[in-house]
């Protein structure tokens, strides 16, 4: 089989699921647990949200054709969900609530929904409509790097980057993520009801 290692689409998945899984914005809440006597297990939880972010990658087409969806469908859907995401980082709201059962702080709601979350495992689907796996697989891991080096470093990360850090970082990937939402949606939409095709015809 072919690999079609790209640096160019790596730096681009790694930037998507760097904003989605967002572990910086997530550093308060992870910190708040641990205040609260909670044990965070950092290599655990890397270690489960990357298994699980595989799974979902290469098992996911085999879940979207047992309700009969395509991988366009699926990308446009997934552009919705950016759109919403990014709307929550940008103007500070919540529309996403996590109201996951109790149990380990490292499963709930570390992994999941702070890392591997609806929207993150949304994303890594999402992108198999614009890049090559291989290039997905290799951001991800780099994503997961970061996830274990920022929860073994947490207040580190919080004195360097300070409150004021946290929020403007969140904020820029917002956008990033508001402009990779309308970039997925417009790619897609044309394939998912034929507009090339049709433009095509009516131009000859």
């Amino acid at each position: 089989m072919e690999l079609h290692f790209s640096l160019k689409e790596i730096l681009s998945a790694f930037v998507v699921l760097f904003a989605v899984i967002d572990i910086s914005g997530s550093t308060p809440v992870i910190l708040g647990l641990k205040e609260k006597g909670q044990k965070v297990e950092c290599g655990k939880a890397a270690i489960i949200s990357t298994i699980i972010f595989l799974v979902f990658l290469f098992l996911g087409d085999a879940i979207l054709s047992l309700f009969g969806v395509n991988i366009e469908s699926f990308a446009v859907a997934g552009s919705f969900v950016f759109l919403i995401m990014a709307g929550e980082m940008i103007l500070d709201v919540e529309i996403f609530k996590y109201n996951g059962p109790g149990g380990s702080a490292t499963i709930v709601p570390i992994v999941f929904p702070l890392i591997a979350g609806t929207g993150s495992l949304t994303s890594i689907l999402t992108m198999r409509a614009e890049y090559y796996v291989e290039n997905i697989i290799v951001a991800l891991l780099l994503n997961m790097i970061i996830v274990y080096i920022v929860l073994r470093n947490l207040h580190i990360v919080e004195k360097l980057l300070g409150p004021g850090g946290v929020y403007i970082l969140r904020k820029f990937f917002g956008v990033i993520l508001l402009a990779i939402a309308v970039k997925i949606f417009t790619s897609n939409i044309s394939e998912l009801f034929n507009l090339t095709e049709l433009i095509n015809s009516l131009t000859k």
